[in-house]
């Protein structure tokens, strides 16, 4: 990027965290960010930061929010949640101390974690559901509407309602598959792979297959346009966005490539009522670039600080946090 490019580096905020930053979730006005070290440090408007030890003697590995708190898992195999008032509450514990490798949270209060092949679910009235799953569960997702959650594991995806009796709905494509994703719409269902691609399937009407592949790296970082019309994703030397404006997906289409740079996009985050994309690179580099014309704003220059490895727009869209492998951090408030 040519120094002649708008920037907005003068309206970004550095933030201490302290280690790895593994998520970065909003709840109102307060920013939690989840750490490697297993502490959540809660960041307010005019305050001090607090620093919670959610997991005193154990990293976080998955941390998921819903917009009024932030939930850990950690390799002590523990899920805690936290609130925006600091208070710490642990949910569950896995099975003799497994590392927990997935989590979702549900609107209504809810939550699902995975640890091996075990998937647990608990919904808001605190019942509790096990499923074993075939092999480990790598992804957690709920739907958009109602209570079921995709799990993704070796060989397809499963999509299980936890309140109802009977197996659940599998899904079939051959590999490994690591995350899962719902479409806003719930039409779609899609899983990154071992293999540097994406795999999808149209639920209705046909469960048609979906393969998105060419990326030369895993893809680790998926969001979803406000809209639902477009899917953002990581793993290439620019952020590879599919079209989903129509009944089939984006099968037969070009995705869009932005933010084109020589560092390999490791995180993506679309503004949650406008056409921008956030995109975080391997080098430190932070862009916003908006759809309706392509224009490319900077936030943050390359920097040795290490990878981005969290994104994060609070629920207005005015602030964007974000987080970086070596513990450094920061917040960009848009200018009104």
């Amino acid at each position: 990027m040519s120094s002649s490019q708008p920037s907005l580096t003068q309206h970004v905020a550095p933030l201490e965290a302290g280690a790895h930053v593994t998520a970065a979730h909003w709840m109102g006005g307060v920013l939690a960010l989840a750490l490697g070290d297993g502490s959540v440090v809660l960041s307010r408007d005019a305050a001090p930061p607090l620093r919670v030890a959610a997991h005193p003697e154990a990293g976080i590995l998955v941390a998921a929010g819903d917009g009024t708190r932030i939930v850990t898992g950690g390799d002590d195999g523990r899920v805690v949640s936290v609130a925006a008032d600091g208070t710490a509450t642990e949910l569950a514990a896995a099975k003799g101390g497994a590392w927990i490798d997935a989590l979702a949270v549900h609107p209504d209060g809810g939550f699902a974690f995975s640890a091996g092949r075990n998937v647990v679910a608990h919904d808001a009235k605190g019942r509790e559901r096990v499923l074993a799953a075939p092999s480990t569960a790598r992804g957690l997702a709920f739907a958009p509407k109602g209570y079921r959650l995709a799990v993704s594991h070796y060989n397809g995806a499963s999509l299980w309602f936890p309140n109802h009796e009977g197996a659940p709905e599998f899904v079939e494509w051959k590999g490994s598959h690591i995350d899962v994703t719902w479409s806003p719409d719930g039409r779609f269902v899609i899983t990154t792979m071992q293999e540097n691609s994406l795999h999808g399937w149209r639920l209705q009407p046909d469960k048609g297959h979906m393969r998105m592949s060419g990326y030369p790296a895993k893809v680790r970082s998926v969001s979803w346009s406000a809209d639902g019309k477009w899917l953002a994703t990581s793993g290439a030397e620019a952020a590879i966005v599919w079209p989903f404006d129509s009944k089939e997906g984006p099968m037969g289409k070009a995705p869009r490539e932005c933010g084109v740079r020589p560092a390999r996009v490791s995180r993506v985050a679309f503004h949650p009522k406008a056409p921008v994309l956030a995109m975080g690179y391997e080098d430190g580099c932070i862009l916003l670039v908006r759809f309706t014309d392509a224009s490319e704003l900077l936030v943050r220059p390359a920097t040795k600080g290490g990878p981005i490895t969290a994104l994060a727009w609070d629920g207005r869209g005015a602030r964007l946090a974000f987080g970086c492998a070596e513990g450094a951090a920061g917040l960009l408030t848009l200018p009104a």
